[in-house]
């Protein structure tokens, strides 16, 4: 899109309200990502990660604790598959994202969380979750008859098709073969698209290759925080006994690193909370990249493994969008065919 900008169904993002998320239509800002046809980074691994066919666009910043609270106020008032963990919450563990569930019980629960950490990367998400959410954007946020507000049960409509076939998956075993399907819109990055939208150079022409993190350098990056503006090549991690910033947030607004950004122009892939990917190891753990809040694992050659039904402090979520399947066959044929004459 022209400016880089994809609005999922009819308008701006979710609302906040006396310090609180309410359900509402909310806006994921994607980066193009295009290059189609680059080769892949293989100074580390071979044949290595990176190398995409095709256009795509990837979120420009990590999903929000705000975002996630209006998914989970369309979805969660019975939370069938536990996309809510009590961990969210401050009050319960001081790592959280401070999401609140509301006093209520099963059937009628709702979401809230403070306007100075709705703009932080949501935390204690599973891989599970991660798909259900992509799962709600691909359905298009389903919107009640007459209501304008997006809600439903998690169901085949919300959270239980879509991009990726869940219905009713939760044990590692069965989250562990869920896979993309072939009409899929909105997605959990697989490691290729993750990883070229934060390393790569972006000259198809001479494939100049990758940087070593995803703030446009070879060199490791500071953690601090730029003020009164970032001076570039800042990131959000620990090193040592040193923190970005401290009690209570952890985490920094997504992009406050704002002259930091890959390429791309997407935000935060070199640190604040660790990403969930597609990619698989063997049959017990999914793939995390982009290190977090709580580690130094912001290089290239660094990646990270949990089980897909583990929720902890340091991983999050970023979505990617992927074009028709139609546009997409002409892409990869484009990409070839240009290839080749080379």
């Amino acid at each position: 899109m022209k400016n880089a900008r994809m609005t999922i169904c009819f308008m701006a993002a979710f609302l906040l309200t006396v310090g609180a998320v309410e359900a509402a239509v909310i806006e994921i800002e994607t980066v193009p990502v295009g290059n189609a046809g680059n080769g892949p980074d293989t100074r580390y691994v071979t044949p290595g990660p990176g190398a995409v066919a095709y256009t795509y666009n990837i979120g420009k910043y990590e999903v929000t604790a705000g975002q996630y609270t209006a998914f989970l106020n369309a979805v969660a008032k019975t939370d069938t598959y536990g996309l809510y963990n009590p961990n969210m919450d401050t009050a319960v563990n001081s790592s959280g994202c401070n999401i609140k569930r509301n006093a209520g019980s099963s059937g009628s629960y709702s979401y809230s969380v403070a306007s100075d950490w709705a703009n932080r990367p949501v935390n204690f998400v599973s891989w599970g979750d991660s798909a259900r959410f992509a799962n709600w954007l691909h359905n298009g946020q389903p919107i009640i008859e007459g209501g304008g507000i997006p809600t439903g049960a998690q169901h085949a409509n919300t959270t239980e098709d879509g991009a990726y076939y869940l219905n009713g998956a939760m044990s590692l075993e069965e989250l562990m073969a869920v896979d993309r399907k072939s009409n899929a819109k909105w997605v959990i990055p697989s490691e290729d698209e993750w990883y070229k939208a934060a390393y790569y150079k972006g000259n198809l022409s001479t494939d100049v290759g990758y940087w070593d993190h995803a703030t446009q350098s070879y060199n490791f990056p500071s953690l601090v925080l730029g003020y009164p503006t970032d001076p570039g090549n800042n990131a959000t991690f620990h090193y040592y006994s040193d923190f970005t910033i401290g009690s209570p947030y952890w985490r920094t607004e997504v992009g406050a690193h704002e002259n930091s950004e890959s390429f791309y122009g997407t935000f935060d892939q070199a640190g604040n909370i660790a990403e969930w990917t597609e990619a698989k190891g063997g049959t017990t753990f999914r793939w995390l990249l982009g290190g977090s809040y709580l580690d130094t694992l912001i290089h290239a050659g660094d990646a990270g493994g949990d089980s897909p039904v583990r929720e902890s402090e340091f991983t999050g979520i970023r979505v990617a969008e992927i074009p028709e399947p139609t546009s997409l066959l002409i892409l990869v044929l484009g990409g070839l065919l240009i290839r080749k004459r080379k």
